[in-house]
């Protein structure tokens, strides 16, 4: 007896072409932003700049007055911003070897210009990059509209005329610069 073996070719000729199975997920993404602003010195990325030293050798020191270098601050801020600038005591502290303490106002003695504004907003009056305008303990507008970005930055200097009625010692005083978003 023979055995026959058929052999079935199954041929596939053309394939009809599947579609796709897909599945797509959607996700919301938000950025909840708040409102920030950061104000500080350039020299050191610090809020506490580092100390001024106005130092008075000379005759035509206490004659003149005696000026500082610039000192630059950077604002970092999203939304645009002022500038206000002030003392912290209305009379500068006193450091040395008289009795009574002496006392100094700050007023008509420590001044102050900006020597450089690089915010896009315009320096207040009664300050100026032109001339020395006197610091009081009462925040007075220092720089108005500045733009928002992360480096607008600005320079001060200051001035010091104490003239010839005060003893040797140290006078001392803080300035205190607060930027605040419009």
């Amino acid at each position: 007896m023979k055995k026959v073996i058929a052999i079935i070719a199954l041929g596939i000729t053309g394939f009809a072409a599947k579609a796709q199975v897909a599945s797509t997920a959607t996700q919301t993404v938000n950025l909840n932003l708040s409102n920030a602003i950061e104000l500080t010195f350039t020299g050191n990325n610090s809020a506490t700049g580092a100390a001024v030293n106005l130092a008075f050798n000379t005759v035509n020191d206490y004659a003149n007055g005696v000026q500082s270098s610039a000192q630059g601050l950077k604002v970092r801020s999203n939304k645009k911003f002022g500038v206000t600038v002030k003392t912290n005591n209305t009379n500068f502290s006193y450091t040395g070897t008289t009795t009574p303490a002496p006392v100094m106002p700050v007023s008509g003695v420590l001044a102050l210009k900006v020597s450089a504004n690089g915010t896009g907003g315009t320096i207040a009056s009664p300050f100026s990059a032109s001339a020395f305008s006197t610091l009081t303990s009462t925040a007075a507008n220092l720089i108005s509209n500045g733009n928002n970005g992360g480096n607008q930055t600005f320079s001060v200097m200051y001035e010091a005329t104490p003239g010839f009625t005060y003893p040797a010692g140290t006078y001392t005083v803080d300035v205190v610069y607060t930027a605040t978003q419009l």
